[in-house]
């Protein structure tokens, strides 16, 4: 039988609500600041996340719904310049704590830790955004509580390739069948899926709808003692939120 040894978490919708009050606000701060006049309004960018990456989010929009600027060598390096000052405007949002973590997500990190399990991460946004992100919620210690984070351009495709997954493993020296993969989104289950990963999805608002077809589990959230997960789809959950323990057993049951 296969033991659980480690746990892998995406970040973006995952640990926290950073998509809408994060990384939007942040793309609109480098336009404006850019002197463009797009926007991208909540609708609007639910539409782009089904991109990852955000330089492939901006050429998608340039390529779909402002397609004038077109794709020269100009556009291009003013789509790593506008990701590049997105970043910076992300990291202020973080830095004056507007967004906390997902009901659950600090409890279960640390409930894992405690039992030894390891924990990593598997992301699409930067290094710089998942360092910004940790030490303004959890505190910049935390940081070492994870052996591996796998984020941004370290892979040559991004989310739904399986590549950030693959690479994850090999750096942690384990095997799929090893661990878990805690996703938000089609494209997260996707590319955890393709690199043989037992996955639980904690769909959000702008995931809620999507296809998760093979995920050992959909949930509303992880949930909280007195603030219950509800389960969406795939197998029960013992109790009224996810612990170590859960996992476990999610992952006998898929191994």
């Amino acid at each position: 039988m296969k033991h659980l040894k480690a746990v892998i978490f995406d970040v973006d919708g995952t640990l926290a609500e950073t998509e809408r009050d994060g990384h939007r606000l942040a793309f609109n701060r480098a336009f404006a600041e850019a002197g463009l006049n797009w926007h991208w309004d909540e609708t609007l960018y639910g539409q782009l996340l089904a991109v990852t990456g955000g330089k492939e989010r901006i050429q998608y929009y340039l390529d779909n719904f402002h397609t004038q600027c077109g794709t020269t060598r100009d556009a291009l390096l003013t789509i790593a310049k506008l990701h590049a000052d997105k970043t910076r405007h992300y990291r202020t949002i973080l830095q004056q704590q507007t967004i906390g973590l997902r009901p659950g997500v600090q409890r279960l990190i640390t409930e894992l830790k405690s039992e030894g399990i390891r924990l990593a991460i598997a992301t699409t946004t930067t290094p710089e955004n998942v360092t910004a992100l940790i030490t303004a919620t959890l505190g910049e210690p935390a940081l070492q509580w994870f052996d591996y984070i796998a984020a941004g351009d370290m892979v040559p495709a991004k989310k739904p390739a399986a590549d950030i997954f693959n690479l994850c493993l090999q750096q942690l020296d384990l095997v799929a069948t090893d661990c878990l993969v805690i996703e938000d989104s089609a494209n997260g289950l996707l590319a955890a899926r393709s690199a043989g990963l037992t996955t639980l999805i904690t769909a959000n608002g702008y995931t809620l709808d999507e296809d998760f077809h093979g995920a050992i589990c959909v949930l509303d959230q992880l949930g909280e003692p007195g603030l219950p997960a509800t389960v969406l789809a795939g197998l029960p959950i013992k109790g009224d939120y996810v612990t170590a323990q859960t996992l476990r057993e999610l992952h006998e049951q898929a191994n």
